[in-house]
């Protein structure tokens, strides 16, 4: 049975477009599958949107993730959902989290708990039935509140309010906070340049401070991801003028050394900022003349394609070592060899480093976007036929040649350059 404090001081009927859109939510998704099915499993069993989502709500964002929350213990959780045909996976169980999947949607479920021992990257827990207890071992007050599915709040925290007033608050001792899981000085900086409307309180920076060296214990995937949630245009801007929130992220992420490049960008290159995705943004902080690229790509793993594509820009700059030398030509090797995506990718670094708009770079992106990639005219079988080549190496070396000739000429060659290569 829910308390009584529960109900008549921390719930509250919230403003009518935040409950509107939480039920909205609850309407447009298939989350009201979870909550009929958990809600109806017994008199005390509940689930509350919780965290990201309702923070996003209240702030008027795009929700684009459900987190919920649930007094029921995880295998609990799994029997619920197995008897209302409701695929799951268990995500982190021994933690409490299953991720429930309806048509194309995940939902992410996790049960009450309380941290009994954490070492600032795992957590030993006890599963709760206590909705507070659960709210006060989260790390911000803006990520402590809760919603039924008729949008009723739970926010024991005051978040609702801090979050109106743009005031980033750790629930409790911010030290103690800190030190069960270091990924909170990310997670501090990220929620200070989106949310805050105040400067950083200069004890709590001491703090981040005098533990950052406990970043080191965390995992590379988890500091990637969570850098990979820093790369909007609007927080990207904020924090290459933000020194303070710069230098801890340098702290971090050393091999960042170009974050000042988002300081100061034109209309045009904010536009390509907004459309690029992590792995060229990660490119144009790490690309300089140096060894940095080769670092970073050893310290953090990465997928093969995704490496790939980022060397391919780190070479290309390292041969010409400077924008003014990319033209047609040169583009068109990349964009045969490595595709369409290489090219494109060498260009907009081109204008995102440029101090001037190169219109001619420009003209070279539109041409790409619709350009395919050509296939080359003269194959083996030609070079056998009228030319009489035999099979070997040696047809291998004229058909290279061929190649090369006709990528240079911007994709076209004549009988009479063949005729010149073959007769060689």
């Amino acid at each position: 049975m829910r308390s009584f404090l529960d109900k008549i001081f921390f719930r509250s009927n919230n403003l009518d477009f935040i409950s509107q859109r939480i039920k909205d939510l609850s309407k447009n998704t298939p989350a009201n599958k979870i909550f009929n099915a958990i809600n109806n499993y017994s008199k005390e069993s509940e689930v509350r949107y919780v965290g990201g989502c309702i923070r996003k709500i209240l702030n008027k964002e795009k929700v684009d993730d459900v987190d919920m929350a649930t007094n029921l213990e995880p295998k609990k959780v799994c029997d619920v959902l197995k008897k209302n045909n409701i695929d799951y996976y268990e995500t982190g169980i021994n933690h409490g989290t299953i991720t429930a999947m309806i048509d194309s949607y995940k939902f992410e479920i996790t049960s009450l708990r309380e941290d009994i021992f954490t070492d600032g990257r795992h957590a030993n827990v006890k599963f709760s039935k206590n909705w507070k207890q659960d709210a006060s071992r989260r790390d911000f007050t803006i990520n402590s509140i809760y919603a039924d599915a008729e949008g009723n709040l739970f926010d024991p925290y005051d978040g609702k309010k801090d979050l109106e007033k743009g005031v980033i608050h750790f629930i409790g001792d911010a030290d103690e906070r800190i030190k069960e899981d270091y990924l909170r000085i990310l997670r501090y900086l990220r929620f200070f340049l989106f949310y805050s409307k105040y400067p950083h309180n200069p004890d709590l920076i001491r703090k981040l401070k005098l533990n950052i060296k406990g970043v080191s214990k965390l995992s590379k995937e988890r500091l990637l991801d969570e850098l990979k949630k820093f790369t909007e245009l609007n927080t990207l801007e904020k924090l290459s003028n933000d020194q303070i929130s710069l230098d801890l992220i340098l702290m971090i992420f050393p091999e960042l050394k170009n974050m000042k490049i988002f300081s100061k960008l034109r209309s045009l290159q904010k536009e390509i900022i907004r459309k690029s995705d992590f792995i060229f943004l990660i490119s144009l902080m790490i690309i300089d003349e140096t060894d940095n690229t080769d670092y970073f790509l050893y310290k953090f793993n990465i997928s093969k394609k995704d490496e790939k594509r980022i060397k391919i820009i780190d070479k290309f700059y390292k041969e010409k070592n400077n924008v003014k030398k990319i033209n047609e030509k040169s583009t068109n090797e990349i964009f045969y060899y490595n595709g369409k995506q290489a090219a494109l990718d060498i260009l907009n670094f081109a204008i995102i480093k440029s101090k001037k708009i190169d219109q001619n770079l420009i003209e070279l992106c539109e041409n790409y976007l619709n350009k395919p990639v050509p296939k080359m005219p003269i194959g083996a079988d030609i070079l056998m036929e009228k030319y009489k080549i035999p099979e070997g190496k040696q047809l291998g070396a004229k058909l290279k040649l061929i190649e090369e000739l006709w990528v240079k000429n911007n994709f076209q060659i004549s009988d009479h350059q063949v005729e010149n290569i073959v007769n060689d």
